[in-house]
C-alpha cells in the first residue's frame, strides 16, 4: 500500500509527457493519495547520476487518470520534454500518514519472519516482489540455504509489526517445503 520508496524519498509520480505549450507535463501516479498533488509546493526531480533536484510546483491537477503538473521554471514544450521519465519524488518525513495497522511495502524489508506456532525464525524479508495480485515475500533463510517466497495474504501473515520489524506468519502445511 501506499507509495515507492527510494532511500530518503518516496515516489508519488513518474512524467510520462509535455501536457499543453506552457511547460506543463502529464504524470503517471504512483501512489494510493493522489489528493496529495493538491497542497504540494515543492517536490525533488530524480535526475539519473545527480542529487534529487528541488522544483517548485505552480499548480498539479487530474486529467484522464494522470496527473498533470506545472513546475516553476518550466515553461515551454521544450523543457517539459527534457523532464520526460523523471520521477517526482517527496522526502520520506513528508509521505502520506497511514491509519493504524498499515504500512508501506518497503518498511517490510529488513523484517524477521517467524513461524506462529513453534515461534521460529524463518528468515529475513530481503525483497517484495508487486505482482499485481498479492505481493511476494522474498524471504533469506535463517539458515542461509537459499530462499522462500511466501505470499504476503492476511490469510498466511498474521501479525506484521514494522516497529518490532517482525512478520508472524501460518503458512500452509507445504509452504515453505515447496520453497527448497
Amino acid at each position: 500500500m501506499g507509495e515507492i520508496a527510494g532511500g530518503p524519498y518516496v515516489t508519488i509520480a513518474r512524467i510520462l509527457r509535455p501536457q499543453g505549450r506552457r511547460g506543463e507535463v502529464a504524470a503517471e501516479i504512483l501512489t494510493d493519495f493522489p489528493e496529495r498533488f493538491q497542497p504540494l509546493a515543492r517536490v525533488f526531480l530524480e535526475v539519473p547520476g545527480q542529487a534529487p533536484k528541488p522544483v517548485q510546483v505552480e499548480r498539479g491537477w487530474p486529467h484522464k487518470g494522470h496527473i498533470i503538473l506545472k513546475f516553476s521554471g518550466i515553461d515551454s514544450i521544450d523543457s517539459a520534454a527534457r523532464l520526460r521519465g523523471l520521477q517526482v519524488l517527496v522526502p520520506w518525513e513528508e509521505r502520506a500518514k497511514l491509519p493504524p495497522d498499515h504500512y508501506y511495502t518497503c518498511e517490510l524489508r529488513g523484517c524477521r519472519v517467524l513461524r506462529e506456532r513453534e515461534e521460529t525464525e524463518i528468515g529475513t524479508v530481503t525483497e517484495v516482489e508487486p505482482t499485481g495480485g498479492v505481493d511476494v515475500l522474498h524471504v533469506q533463510r535463517a539458515n542461509g540455504n537459499g530462499e522462500i517466497l511466501i505470499p504476503l495474504a492476511q490469510e498466511i501473515c498474521k501479525r506484521i509489526d514494522v516497529a518490532a520489524r517482525t512478520i508472524v506468519i501460518d503458512p500452509p502445511e507445504d509452504l515453505l517445503d515447496l520453497n527448497g
